[in-house]
Order: C-alpha cells, then structure tokens, then sequence
C-alpha cells in the first residue's frame, strides 16, 4: 500500500483492537486466527518468512485458501526457496511470490535501502485492497519485537496486523513442530536459526543469541516490515 493510500484507524477500530488484544493475549493462537479471519474473511493475507511453517499449519486448519504472501529479495538461499516449494506443495497453498522492482537494481543485498525495495515496497504493493494482515511474529525473535501484540494497528502500512504467535516462545515453536511431525527448514541443522537472505546470515554459534547471524557485520537488527 502506497503512502497515499494509507487509511488512518477509527477511535472505533482502536477500541475493538485493543479490547480483542486483551482478549487474545491469554488465549491459544487458534482463537487469534479465527478472529482474525472471522473478522476481516478476504481481506486479510498471511505474509510468511518460511523459516517455520507452524502458523502456516495453525492458519491452513482454519482457512485454507487464505492467500500467503512470500517475499522473493532476488538474495535467498537456494534451501530456503526448496523449502517454500515444498510446503506449498504439502498444504496447497494460495500463493503469492513477491519480487524486487528495477529500483533495487541499485540496492544490492546487504547495501542501504536493499530491505525497503526488495521487502517492504513489494509488500506494500501486495497488501493493496487489505485490511488486514498476519504475521508469525514472535516477541523473542528479538528485543525490538518484545512489545509486539497479538492484535494492533500498524501505521507503516496503514492496516489491521495480527501476530497469533507473538507470545510464543522458542520452545513452544519446536514443541509444536515435534508433536505435528512438520518438516524443518533444512538450513537450521546447519546452525542458520534465523535466516534471511543470503548475503547477510551466517549460523550462529552454540549459545549464541538466534539473531545474532542476522546482519552480523552491521548494526542492522529490523528488515523495516515490522518497524
């Protein structure tokens, strides 16, 4: 969605927001998908990294069709598009590929501005028509995240966003993904335990902090999506 078409939220929607916030903060993630989808139905996408494919498998039982957004920088590893391909296959999924415009032709991964071409402009560009937009989110994913809500307003993209995992731990993460038999990306049993694109993620070390492998040789921490 562009700067101009950006909608400002209702006192109305704000109050609904922060009441079903409250709500869904102590509730199983399903009770957030339903919401969520029960609230905005077609006007809603799931944007995913792919990294986990747990809120691809909790979202999935609830709404199949749902249209699931993944953002192609030009710069992923090879394992990480097999991966998409794979789960795609596996639940059939309502796919959207991104990809970068000309624009960050300029940009080449890891240089300034490569996250605003190549992620959040395609995503915007994407998210056009929506209300409303879900993420898999996690509060532990790092410091900057650690406020995040299950239900809020994002004014970066003038929408509705919901994070059904926000309060889910690491832990609760690889419980899920064991009990359900789901498949892993390849690239974590290799040491890669946050993964972006390729030119910027490196394994991290035993008892490393998980982002530490994210932009290691700059004081980058955020893609700008949730920021």
């Amino acid at each position: 969605m562009s700067e101009a078409t950006k909608t400002s939220p209702s006192a109305d929607l704000l109050v609904e927001l922060d009441e079903a916030n409250a709500r869904l903060a102590v509730a199983p993630a399903g009770q957030a998908i339903s919401w969520a989808l029960d609230r905005f139905a077609d006007s809603m996408a799931l944007a995913c990294s792919f990294q986990d494919i747990v809120i691809v498998d909790l979202v999935h039982a609830v709404s199949p069709g749902i249209e699931v957004v993944f953002l192609d920088t030009g710069a992923h590893f090879d394992e990480t598009l097999q991966f998409v391909d794979e789960v795609t296959k596996r639940y059939g999924l309502n796919l959207t590929v991104t990809h970068p415009g000309p624009e960050a032709d300029a940009f080449p991964c890891g240089g300034e501005r490569c996250c605003e071409f190549r992620k959040v402009a395609p995503l915007r560009q994407a998210l056009v028509g929506r209300e409303a937009w879900m993420t898999g989110l996690k509060r532990v994913d790092a410091p900057t995240r650690a406020g995040t809500r299950i239900v809020e307003w994002d004014a970066s993209f003038g929408l509705v966003k919901v994070n059904p995992l926000a309060t889910w731990t690491d832990d609760d993460i690889a419980s899920y993904v064991a009990d359900y038999e789901l498949p892993k990306h390849p690239l974590i049993s290799q040491g890669y335990l946050s993964i972006g694109c390729a030119p910027t993620t490196r394994p991290v070390a035993p008892g490393e902090d998980p982002r530490a492998g994210r932009w290691s040789d700059s004081d980058k921490t955020e893609c700008g999506l949730h920021t």
